[in-house]
């Protein structure tokens, strides 16, 4: 008799577990990183046993939450991060509920988006760089959406790309540089940020008996070398 957790995965229940991710992301049950990486093992997995352990942390199906959710706002202004002939940075644990500005006039800033909870749908950043630097760093898989205008300066994206058609966290970046950068990067060409391990991807690996970044990429057929576009039709600029 055929193990319930042996079933075959349809891509019907990948897109459901998909979905409740990103319902417990904006209820902050998981930092971005962690629901970019449980996105793409969900459109990887191959049986119900796989999707299940995905999910095994989180509120069952229909339950509602422990403590009610506090009343939002009917309008929220946009927080900002300012470095004015100096640094303001911006990482770690940290929550992300309404749009970001970042303005950086002979100075830097850098948000790292890695292990904030992202309680939006999407992550709707606005970039000003006048001779200064504004860097943000995103877990690879995310969708990146970057536009805006550079005027002798430059903005580029870096981030290995989830493969098309996965319903993956979207951070929307209107970059103003001026004698100054705009740079949104992935993991891979980041300092490496310290992730705790979940029991699920220790349980995955054992049933998968690989990583799963490798199996996605075998299952779709593909190298795993998908690169945001910059502005001139080429792949991301290395080590920015």
């Amino acid at each position: 008799m055929t193990d319930p957790g042996d079933v075959r995965a349809s891509d019907a229940e990948r897109e459901a577990v998909v979905e409740r991710l990103r319902v417990a992301s904006v209820e902050g049950r998981l930092s971005l990183a962690e629901l970019t990486d449980r996105t793409e093992a969900a459109y990887s997995a191959a049986t119900h046993a796989e999707l299940a352990l995905l999910t095994q942390d989180l509120p069952g199906a229909g339950q509602p939450a422990a403590f009610p959710a506090a009343p939002q706002p009917a309008e929220r202004r946009r927080r900002w991060f300012v470095g004015v002939m100096g640094d303001t940075k911006r990482r770690g644990a940290w929550r992300i509920d309404r749009e970001l500005g970042a303005v950086a006039v002979m100075g830097d800033v850098l948000l790292d988006l890695r292990e904030a909870e992202a309680r939006t749908d999407v992550v709707d950043i606005t970039a000003v760089s006048v001779m200064g630097d504004v860097k943000i760093i995103v877990p690879d898989g995310v969708h990146v959406d970057l536009d805006g205008m550079a005027v002798m300066g430059d903005k580029r994206v870096d981030v290995l790309q989830a493969a098309p058609g996965m319903n993956v966290p979207v951070v929307r970046v209107r970059a103003y540089a001026v004698m100054g950068d705009v740079k949104v990067v992935g993991d891979s060409r980041a300092e490496p940020v310290r992730r705790g391990l979940a029991a699920w991807r220790e349980q995955w690996r054992r049933l998968h008996g690989d990583d799963w970044r490798d199996g996605n990429r075998r299952r779709l057929g593909d190298d795993g070398d998908h690169r945001l576009l910059g502005d001139d039709g080429r792949r991301g600029i290395h080590g920015h």
